[in-house]
């Protein structure tokens, strides 16, 4: 017995007629019954009754059908285990607090793994502790190392911020900028930021942020706005422009080592991860 001969039985009981079964199945009527024939042959009994013009389904065909249905449902649930596996072996969840460290985290990945699937989270600090700690994410990306024994953490990023100033603005000549002397001045900021918007908001008490919440809207409006924005040294940072000048902050609120964190008992592949970014990293 064959599980493709249990398709067929499937068929044919669905459509009524062999020859309606075999062009569903794209094969000629005479294989098709010498299959059935081969079947029924295996389980020792016909399972239709059969006229010149017609068959029809009989007891035994629908006891075969019945136990034919949950095999091929069966059969169905293991590969939609399979492919939900496959899934999971390729999708890496990553809550970080900043998306600089995914966006480090995904070059890393994708030049070895191409068809990795990222699927990152920029969220506040407690919310992605609490997602590490209870398996929800895959990585985690925090400003401090852990120091829990359950948890492997390797420095990922650092990343330095800069004032990202327009010609004109009465700090462009500046070389270096402190938080201090930026406070009070109106910013053009990225909502999509994460802990940097909380370093921003609690260095700079008087400045005035106008928030764009859309990345390329956002990437936009800096090459025409003259408001003062921030950039970091991060390689995939692109929000600098020709017609800005980035000047170091140097506050050491604003130099910040972003650490990735993994659970000890994460699944394989992670773990497998976990290594090609640490040798990445060296």
């Amino acid at each position: 017995m064959e599980l493709e001969q249990l398709k067929q039985l499937a068929v044919i009981a669905q459509t009524g007629t062999l020859q309606a079964a075999a062009d569903q199945l794209h094969l000629s009527q005479s294989a098709l019954s010498r299959s059935l024939r081969r079947l029924e042959d295996d389980l020792g009994r016909p399972l239709f009754d059969r006229t010149r013009n017609s068959m029809q389904i009989n007891d035994a065909g629908r006891l075969a059908l019945e136990h034919a249905q949950l095999i091929l449902a069966e059969e169905q649930r293991l590969r939609d285990d399979f492919d939900a596996l496959s899934k999971r072996t390729r999708t890496v969840r990553v809550a970080s607090v900043a998306p600089a460290p995914t966006w480090r985290l995904s070059t890393i990945i994708l030049e070895q793994h191409p068809t990795t699937i990222i699927e990152p989270d920029v969220i506040d600090e407690r919310t992605v502790e609490s997602r590490l700690l209870n398996g929800t994410c895959d990585f985690a990306v925090l400003p401090r190392q852990p120091r829990l024994p359950t948890l492997r953490s390797l420095p990922l990023l650092t990343e330095e911020l800069y004032a990202n100033v327009p010609i004109g603005h009465v700090l462009y000549d500046r070389d270096e900028l402190t938080f201090a002397e930026l406070d009070g001045h109106s910013f053009l900021v990225y909502g999509g930021i994460g802990f940097w918007r909380e370093v921003h908001e609690r260095m700079l008490p008087f400045a005035q942020f106008v928030t764009q919440p859309d990345r390329t809207i956002f990437l936009q409006q800096v090459r025409t706005s003259d408001l003062l924005t921030f950039t970091t040294n991060a390689p995939e940072n692109t929000s600098g422009h020709e017609s800005r000048k980035a000047i170091p902050i140097t506050n050491p609120e604003a130099h910040v080592t972003f650490w990735l964190c993994m659970r000890n008992d994460a699944p394989e592949h992670v773990q497998a991860l976990f290594t090609l970014i640490q040798q990445a990293s060296v």
